[in-house]
């Protein structure tokens, strides 16, 4: 079975109908030991933008997860995402910012990551995206939609230390194609992350990947 979707979705509120959108690509800085999952962390008080040309995932699932952490003056905060993960991803031409606003006689500064902008694509295992923000043309394979969260089997299954609802709803597929992605984020984690052709740079002000 293939589904074809087009659209952005903004996660405003927990407990929505999520529809069959999912979350695109990664954040770089999360490394961890070959097939391990993270555990649980508390989120910065900044999200980062994310784009890709293409992503092509197998073993997906998707499910309404609650990431917990700091803003920026350090008082705990809360945010609705759509957790979406993969148990094996390439990703093409991906692309992270993130900008941290108001630094003393500086102002604002952003951080932008490029890789796989080769022939050699981004490369990921285990991948878990925690996603506030979604826009993408995307084909799934074999899509089961309103699966319990905890009977998902097609992806590497929810995340531990995730709070998330196991009976809640969740979305599976066999395989997955995104292009023309952009994201917002809160985290990433993964089981292993491949970078090819890393560069990493530092401006003064906005820049960001879109």
């Amino acid at each position: 079975m293939e589904s074809q979707v087009r659209g952005g979705t903004r996660w405003k509120r927990f407990a929505v109908v999520m529809v069959p959108s999912v979350a695109a690509t990664a954040a770089i800085g999360v490394a961890l030991a070959q097939g391990a999952l993270a555990a649980s962390f508390s989120v910065s008080g900044q999200s980062f933008k994310v784009t890709t040309d293409r992503l092509d995932g197998t073993g997906f699932v998707q499910y309404g997860a609650i990431d917990e952490g700091y803003t920026l003056d350090g008082k705990k905060t809360a945010h609705p995402v759509a957790v979406s993960a993969f148990k094996s991803a390439t990703i093409k031409n991906l692309c992270q910012s993130v900008v941290t606003p108001d630094i003393p006689l500086i102002g604002s500064v952003s951080l932008m990551l490029k890789a796989g902008g080769g022939s050699t694509p981004v490369q990921a295992e285990n991948l878990y995206i925690d996603v506030e923000d979604l826009s993408a043309d995307a084909t799934f394979r074999g899509i089961d939609i309103g699966v319990a969260a905890k009977d998902a089997a097609k992806g590497p299954g929810i995340k531990k230390g995730d709070t998330a609802n196991p009976y809640g709803f969740a979305q599976q597929a066999d395989s997955v194609t995104l292009t023309d992605v952009k994201q917002t984020a809160w985290a990433t984690t993964a089981g292993t992350f491949k970078l090819s052709g890393l560069k990493m740079s530092l401006a003064k002000g906005v820049k960001e990947c879109y």
